[in-house]
Order: structure tokens, then sequence, then C-alpha cells
């Protein structure tokens, strides 16, 4: 769509904690007027809010018209633990990874030398991911209790990638095509 014209009031933001992976986006971005990455951590609410509550005021705009969290949860939840699961289910968007890839991860950090995740003994959410943010953005997410809910499953390609996607809507005029 930015390759259109009228598509030139379409902005969008990426960020990410990985530094390089956002010096990465930023170099092959082609379309730097419309597209900004920004090295943030959302779960550090104070900082991470008044850096997206001042790129919203740069267009006058009082939210997010569409927020996507791709490969994240997990990430999240063994560093921040399920408070700042539950917090990141505010998002509309979310590709929750299965439990199995949670302890993947813990096995490489272990394979590594290194500790376990902060969070990963203590975590009480556990099992079907998919089905724990579904249930929170179910109830207890006003957008979900108030809006129109849109459930897609996708599925990908590569056997590592077979996560399960839940997209939510709120009642906001969008139209799926």
């Amino acid at each position: 769509h930015l390759l259109h014209e009228e598509a030139s009031g379409m902005y969008l933001l990426g960020f990410d904690l990985d530094q390089d992976l956002i010096l990465r986006a930023q170099n092959s971005n082609p379309f730097p007027q419309n597209i900004q990455f920004i090295p943030l951590d959302i779960t550090e609410n104070a900082k991470s809010h008044a850096v997206l509550e001042s790129y919203l005021g740069k267009f006058g705009c009082p939210r997010f018209h569409l927020c996507t969290c791709f490969a994240v949860t997990m990430w999240v939840h063994l560093n921040h633990g399920d408070a700042a699961l539950a917090s990141l289910c505010e998002f509309l968007l979310l590709e929750a990874q299965p439990w199995k890839c949670y302890r993947s991860a813990a096995r490489r950090l272990r394979k590594l030398g290194r500790s376990d995740f902060d969070h990963f003994k203590t975590l009480e959410i556990r099992g079907d991911m998919v089905a724990h943010a579904r249930d929170h953005l179910e109830n207890k997410v006003s957008v979900i209790q108030h809006g129109t809910e849109v459930f897609c499953s996708l599925k990908g390609d590569d056997k590592e990638q077979n996560n399960q996607t839940e997209v939510y809507l709120p009642d906001c005029g969008l139209k799926l095509l």
C-alpha cells in the first residue's frame, strides 16, 4: 500500500529490544518517510508509554490503529513473568509460541552454560499459550468485550515456526477484505 501515492498518510512504527535488528531494519527500510524503527522495551511501562505517546502525538492520534506482536510473547514471559505477559495481551495481534518453544529456549541457555530465564520456574501460565492469551483478551481486556473479535489461525510453512496467530479487531470501522 505504501507504493501508492494516496498511502502517504500511512505510518508504521516498529520496535524491538535488539538494537542490531533495529539497525538492520533501518538500513533496509525502503520507506523511511513512512516507516520508523526504534529500540524499545515494551515491558518498561512508563518509558515505553512516553515514547509511544510521543510518536502518536506527531500525528495527532490518541492510539495506534493496529498493533502486531510476532514471536515475542515467550521472550516477554520468560524474562519478565506472568504479569508482563498479561500486560502484553493488550495488543491486538499476537503470535503466541507453543510451550515446547519455552522448553527449547531454556534448554539452549543451559547448553550454553547460562542460568535459566529469571521467571521460567515460577511461571504459572503454562501449556496452551494461545488459549491463555485468548482467555485473557476475552475476559480481561475491554476492547474485546465491547468490540468485534476475529480469530485467525495461521500456520507457517516452516516446521519450527508452526505457531498459531490470533487476530483481534476492536469495533472501529475496519473492514476485512
